[in-house]
């Protein structure tokens, strides 16, 4: 399909398509680490026209909510409360800044040396391993309501075609909510309570340097995921974005967005693979279009009505998500590590994959007067000084297959 003959109102239906694609997985963020869904519908909408100002208007990405967060907000708003979890998301901004700053001055080889799969495959089967028994102990709630949006997702996944197929999340939790509707007797007294016009809950950062440090760490994953996302959007266009406009300005757009929804109070934001997907699906890959699902994205923020719907989604229906949402980014972390030949032989990325691992999973603190850090922060700094620190079999292949 020619993008550049689209009509005007068909690049707007394809714009409120793609940000249909993002929606389930965006607002379900918030939803499971207590944070305002319009909110983070605002701060994708915003993130997204910033990405797309740094980036000159010529990469098709949209960003919303990241998922290798949940876990970390979630720690960090036990430790540090809601207003200090949001100092961390600002601080998350600085690694992207400063990859990027990298990325310019030493091209993509930084990338392969600093953050190899060994490293990147662990820390990211952690992500997925670090919430399971939250989503366990969210679905116990109804499992009825929890199995049927859990089956839902995976039907969707395995056997649904096209566009549908994008979208299992959104699937599973409107299937869930109808059924939680028509015999669990779901209270929607917030739902007609709400006003239709209501601006989004914005709360703002209150700074220290413990939740920022206990944050950084978690952003070298989505950092990596930032590159991958990046060259499948260039397959799928057909242009070569790490050259023009540059990887070092999709990096910084990424970062800036991740900067204003720390400030504004929404969760931190990465590329989609999904919408990039649908893109593969429809073939329109007119930055345009994204920016149309950005500002999509903004309007619904501003309705009422919406914020208090997503509010009134059962637990039972977004743990039963989560017990595929979760699986699926461990089975990740795993594919990285075959997808890109890491050599289960060697003896050095047994022990860095192993210690990984076991910091992340046996719960290792490191604590130092009152700061500390643990968990997946923890384990992906672990990871990456056992990287720079063991020496490397010259036969192996360390590059990252993206």
């Amino acid at each position: 399909m020619d993008t550049n003959n689209l009509t005007p109102i068909r690049r707007g239906i394809v714009g409120v398509q793609y940000l249909f694609v993002a929606f389930g997985a965006t607002v379900l963020v918030p939803l499971l680490v207590g944070l305002d869904p319009s909110t983070a519908l605002f701060t994708a909408g915003i993130g997204t026209l910033i990405f797309h100002l740094v980036t000159k208007g010529k990469v098709p990405i949209f960003l919303g909510s990241s998922f290798a967060f949940i876990a970390p907000i979630i720690k960090a708003t036990e430790l540090y409360g809601l207003t200090g979890a949001l100092a961390g998301i600002v601080g998350v901004s600085v690694v992207y800044f400063i990859v990027s700053a990298l990325v310019r001055w030493q091209g993509i080889k930084v990338i392969d040396r600093l953050f190899p799969p060994v490293v990147i495959g662990p820390v990211i089967i952690l992500i997925g391993l670090s919430l399971a028994g939250a989503g366990v102990n969210m679905a116990k709630e109804n499992w009825v309501l929890a199995m049927v949006s859990l089956l839902t997702a995976v039907f969707v996944t395995m056997r649904a075609k096209g566009l549908l197929k994008l979208i299992p999340i959104f699937a599973g939790i409107i299937v869930g909510y109808v059924t939680g509707i028509l015999f669990y007797n779901i209270d929607l007294s917030g739902v007609r309570e709400a006003m239709w016009f209501s601006l989004p809950q914005f709360v703002t950062p209150t700074f220290s340097w413990e939740p920022i440090l206990f944050m950084i760490p978690v952003a070298i994953a989505p950092v990596i995921e930032h590159v991958g996302d990046v060259y499948v959007v260039n397959a799928v266009a057909g242009k070569n974005f790490v050259k023009d406009p540059g990887l070092h300005r999709t990096l910084l757009g990424d970062g800036l967005a991740c900067l204003v929804a720390g400030f504004l109070g929404g969760p931190p934001v990465t590329t989609y693979s999904e919408v990039t997907g649908a893109m593969s699906l429809t073939k329109v890959t007119n930055p345009q279009v994204l920016r149309i699902a950005a500002i999509t994205a903004i309007i619904f923020s501003v309705i009422g009505k919406v914020s208090a719907l997503l509010k009134s989604i059962p637990s039972a229906v977004l743990g039963g998500i989560m017990l595929l949402l979760f699986g699926t980014i461990a089975c990740a972390g795993i594919n990285t590590l075959m997808h890109s030949k890491v050599n289960m032989h060697s003896t050095r990325n047994i022990v860095i994959i192993s210690l990984t691992l076991t910091f992340g999973i046996g719960g290792a603190v490191l604590q130092c007067g009152d700061f500390s850090l643990s968990g997946i922060g923890l384990s992906a700094l672990i990871g990456v000084a056992l990287n720079l620190i063991i020496p490397r079999d010259k036969t192996e292949n360390t590059q990252v297959e993206i």
